[in-house]
């Protein structure tokens, strides 16, 4: 079984805490920036729409990612890569959201997943790319 370590305690933005990307595995020191960047991307999220966001997945130690499954190159091994979800919107509407701020430069490129299943959720990272899928 993988232990739960200590989480950071570093507030990013006015709405997150480095703790909130660390659900099992705390971020490595190599991978704070990355993280940051991420959690800074989501506070322009949290003010466009005016609701918390609850990160449900984000850094992931290599051998929890390949413990539930995650892929083999998964972005949230780099800290870069949130799975969330924002009350009161639906999938659609927080994918929708995200691909409108990256299209008027707000938040950074990258990975947008949605996942619009019963209590679904979206996939946003960083990776500085378009890459973009439903699972």
């Amino acid at each position: 079984m993988l232990k739960k370590e200590q989480k950071t305690d570093l507030q990013v933005t006015k709405n997150f805490n480095m703790s909130e990307m660390e659900f099992f595995d705390v971020v490595p020191p190599q991978l704070v920036a990355a993280a940051t960047e991420l959690l800074k991307n989501l506070q322009v999220l949290r003010d466009a729409c005016g609701k918390s966001i609850k990160i449900m997945s984000g850094y992931r130690s290599p051998e929890r990612n390949k413990a539930v499954g995650g892929a083999s190159m998964s972005q949230h091994m780099f800290a870069n890569a949130a799975d969330i979800q924002i009350a009161g919107m639906t999938p659609q509407q927080m994918y929708d959201l995200v691909e409108k701020l990256i299209k008027e430069g707000k938040m950074k490129q990258g990975g947008l997943g949605l996942y619009p299943r019963e209590n679904g959720w979206i996939h946003y990272d960083t990776r500085g790319t378009k890459a973009r899928w439903n699972g």
